[in-house]
């Protein structure tokens, strides 16, 4: 990892930061030499306990509980976090949520608050921090989509809207903030370890196994070193990319 060109921390604010590939990137970040902004949703107990993760790796960090599907609470955590650490210099737009049932089935609720947390809150956030990081002529901005939003899968009709829609959202952005050397980046991941694909139980994970040319799952951890390249230094001439991080699983 480049070191960073100034003496003074830079924060980074990653949302759904409490726990999984969230909480590995807030570690990472955090080792690359960032102080934290952890945004969640509900958890308190988690967001802490990353928060004190981070502070162990001797990076200053803050919890922030937001729904960023809502765009006036969005609006006055991204304020807050500036308010707070003086500045943002990366966006990690982490945040997401799976309300899984086939298309027959699915409510438009389930639909409708999919794409509000996963879509829109990307979104808010992004749009909350913009005229931050025009001001200050740089910056980072890491979205998380999905292999999911590239191939489609059953039974996700709206997960893979979601992260589809990441994708323009992140091609849109990257276009806009170029000229104000602000690079925007799409990461995909496929099929990543962690508390939720442990619930699935071994048969399942075997299953996802065998279509991964690399035959195991991605680990939180690496997710969370393509974030810490995405957002340093040695990243400044990469914007507007989509990055697949699945063993193979789409190539």
């Amino acid at each position: 990892m480049a070191e960073q060109t100034t003496q003074k921390r830079r924060c980074a604010l990653v949302t759904g930061g409490s726990r999984g590939i969230g909480r590995a990137i807030c570690e990472e970040l955090a080792q690359a030499g960032f102080d934290i902004a952890i945004v969640y949703a509900g958890n308190e107990e988690a967001a802490r306990e990353t928060a004190a993760q981070v502070e162990k790796l001797g990076a200053s960090a803050r919890i922030y509980r937001c729904d960023v599907a809502d765009a006036e609470t969005a609006t006055a955590c991204a304020e807050q976090v500036l308010a707070d650490f003086g500045g943002v210099w990366a966006l990690v737009n982490n945040a997401g949520i799976t309300r899984d049932t086939l298309l027959a089935r699915m409510r438009e609720d389930d639909f409708d608050r999919v794409i509000d947390v996963n879509l829109k809150g990307a979104y808010h956030m992004t749009r909350a921090l913009t005229r931050s990081f025009m001001r200050q002529r740089g910056g980072r901005i890491v979205n998380m989509s999905s292999i999911v939003g590239l191939m489609g899968n059953a039974g996700q009709a709206n997960y893979a809207a979601s992260k589809a829609g990441l994708i323009g959202l992140t091609k849109a952005c990257a276009r806009e903030l170029a000229s104000r050397g602000v690079t925007v980046n799409a990461i995909a991941p496929g099929f990543i370890e962690t508390d939720m694909t442990g619930q699935l139980g071994d048969a399942v994970c075997e299953r996802y196994e065998q279509q991964i040319p690399l035959g195991r799952l991605g680990q939180a951890q690496e997710v969370a070193k393509l974030v810490a390249f995405l957002v340093s230094d040695s990243a400044a001439y990469i914007t507007g990319e989509v990055i697949r991080i699945d063993g193979g699983m789409a190539m």
